[in-house]
């Protein structure tokens, strides 16, 4: 496997003769300061993408056809297999969190995503091995006709356990190689900070470009019970990333990881609360601060949670301590204004999180009830049959004509009427506003289509393969206006948290992204449950019952709409509230040595 070995040196006797280093501190496989020309920008960058792009192709083989899976060949009811679809994908999300910690703190994001994308490949072919011998029986079951038998406890249990190892993976991996594409570009240097911003658009593009294959070819053979073959294509897909990945290794760059960020935080709050009689004093200046590592950033004080701030007071006691020799004081009683707005930094992105999860509720219906909607719809043209599944296409491309049209269009446009030297176009907290907007638009689109659909319903045909005779095409709006708001959403997201978190916490800055999209999951299911717990009785089926046309799944989606318009009114109050994080300037690198560290795959 790869092996990183970075260890102390004098970059001032490194460098020598090697070329223009980066100015962000990112050093090379060796632990020297990156060379500009030798490491790192677009060839990293493009790898990166590529890898993204086949590992998202993966990932989508599996989650894109699940929901069927569970009801075709598990023999699960619509409700059941939506809401199992929701926890697994919220749980690969939860485990970015996981990734993210142990990248921040202790592995690097190099060490990472090498890890967990190897975990990633072990659940892929286990999940291949596990639904080719166990699993798709009798042969050729599976279909929109014939469902498989019933399995044994043991294969249940294989089964979860493969597709969990799958979320394990690539929940860790995610966040982590995001981050690491974005640290190939100095931030620092005008042309390649440029480049940084463009890279998390080109990575989400790359990101559901992985998916067009596994939207369209796999769902296609997944839809005609060739269950397997889809899940090889998907772990073949998988190890070919992996094996991408390391391939680029020496030319990548790389950022130290920079400790445990919980126990920097509890610092925080403990030393607040032991000094919370303290006076602030009245210039900020006077608040413990000290020199910052090679190549990172200082956080400049803020207004705002004043009761943290008296963790960074000097008290008298602590006077003698400074006085002494560096790292005499103990940091349970006095901290650093960069720790401080640390923690002030995760409290203000917090509400910001929050109001994105509703967001993620509506995103989820795209994997789940937009799936078994258009399932109950007119599927066959001229003879060629549509897998329900395949529709995610049109989210696709919506993603990328988005992204362009943004990038291209919009965003040089409103720039142009700023009329001001340097201005930019939306801010990220604008354009994830615009992303709540369209959501709206898009629940609006899918209730009425469902609307339509009930109209031209066969209810007295509960097992008919075209309930409806309205064509599957009308959810082209809907998923069209998904992808439109994902571009203002989850690209915004992406720029916001790397932006606005600490040197020391980007790779949970992606993390909080894909945290959303979990928790999104999560309380779709329960929203499920609950429209179900209220609107089923004895005569009633529910609004999503096994049987759509004897339903009202129109309600539900018009429900989101409203509830999405909610929480635009809130995140609205949110984002004015909100106070940007504020940077000094980095340490100069060639008055420091590199820290050490050692990175082994």
């Amino acid at each position: 496997m790869a092996c990183l070995n970075i260890s102390k040196m004098d970059p001032r006797e490194e460098n020598v003769g090697r070329g223009e280093c980066t100015l962000d501190g990112s050093i090379d496989k060796h632990g020297r300061p990156a060379v500009r020309a030798t490491t790192g920008g677009w060839v990293s960058g493009v790898l990166l993408l590529v890898n993204q792009g086949l590992a998202t192709l993966a990932f989508f083989g599996v989650g894109v056809n699940l929901v069927l899976f569970l009801t075709r060949v598990m023999g699960q009811d619509n409700a059941e297999a939506a809401n199992n679809v929701s926890k697994w994908t919220g749980t690969v999300y939860i485990f970015s969190l996981l990734g993210a910690f142990l990248s921040d703190s202790y592995w690097g994001r190099y060490k990472t995503c090498a890890i967990f994308q190897g975990i990633y490949v072990i659940g892929l072919v286990s999940l291949s091995i596990c639904s080719q011998i166990f699993l798709v029986r009798p042969k050729g079951c599976g279909d929109k006709n014939s469902k498989c038998g019933d399995h044994s406890t043991l294969h249940v249990v294989l089964f979860y356990v493969s597709i969990y190892l799958v979320a394990l993976g690539n929940g860790g991996y995610q966040p982590n190689v995001a981050t690491f594409g974005a640290d190939q570009f100095d931030e620092d240097h005008p042309k390649e900070s440029h480049s940084k911003v463009a890279f998390f658009s080109y990575f989400y593009l790359a990101l559901n470009l992985g998916s067009l294959f596994s939207n369209t070819v796999l769902v296609y053979f997944e839809d005609k019970a060739m269950w397997a073959l889809g899940f090889w294509a998907s772990a073949g897909s998988a190890f070919s990333a992996l094996v991408l990945f390391l391939v680029g290794t020496p030319r990548y760059r790389h950022f130290t990881p920079k400790g445990n960020p919980l126990s920097r935080f509890c610092q925080v709050v403990v030393a607040a609360a032991r000094k919370w009689k303290v006076q602030l004093p009245c210039d900020a200046d006077e608040l413990h601060e000290v020199d910052g590592e090679n190549g990172t950033r200082k956080l400049l004080h803020t207004d705002g949670f004043e009761l943290l701030d008296k963790a960074a007071v000097v008290v008298p006691k602590q006077k003698a301590s400074l006085a002494g020799e560096e790292g005499g004081y103990n940091p349970w009683l006095l901290c650093t204004v960069t720790q401080v707005e640390e923690v002030k930094c995760i409290l203000r992105l917090l509400p910001i999180w929050l109001c994105t999860i509703l967001y993620s509720v509506v995103f989820t219906q795209m994997a789940s009830l937009f799936v078994e909607q258009g399932a109950a719809m007119k599927t066959d043209v001229s003879g060629f049959h549509i897998p329900a599944a395949s529709m995610s296409s049109f989210d696709i491309l919506s993603v990328a004509a988005f992204i362009f049209i943004y990038r291209r269009l919009l965003d040089p446009f409103v720039a142009s009427l700023k009329k001001s030297a340097g201005a930019r176009g939306l801010t990220e907290l604008q354009r994830m506003g615009v992303g709540l907007i369209i959501a709206i638009m898009a629940m609006v689109a899918a209730g009425t289509v469902e609307h339509f659909r009930l109209k031209y319903a066969d209810i007295d045909c509960p097992h008919c393969a075209n309930s409806s005779s309205l064509s599957i095409f009308w959810q082209v709006p809907q998923y069209m206006l998904i992808g439109a708001s994902e571009v203002f959403m989850y690209v915004g997201q992406l720029e916001f948290f790397n932006a606005q978190t600490p040197d020391g916490l980007k790779s949970f800055g992606s993390a909080l992204c894909m945290t959303s999209i979990s928790l999104g999951n999560y309380v779709s299911s329960l929203l499920v449950s609950i429209v179900m717990k209220i609107s089923t009785t004895d005569s009633i089926p529910g609004w999503i019952p096994g049987n759509l046309n004897r339903g009202h799944l129109d309600r539900f989606y018009f429900l989101l709409a409203a509830l999405t318009a909610a929480d635009f009114a809130v995140y609205i109050a949110c984002a004015k509230w909100y106070k940007y994080i504020e940077f000094e300037d980095r340490i100069d690198q060639s008055n420091n040595n590199v820290e050490a560290a050692d990175f082994k795959v």
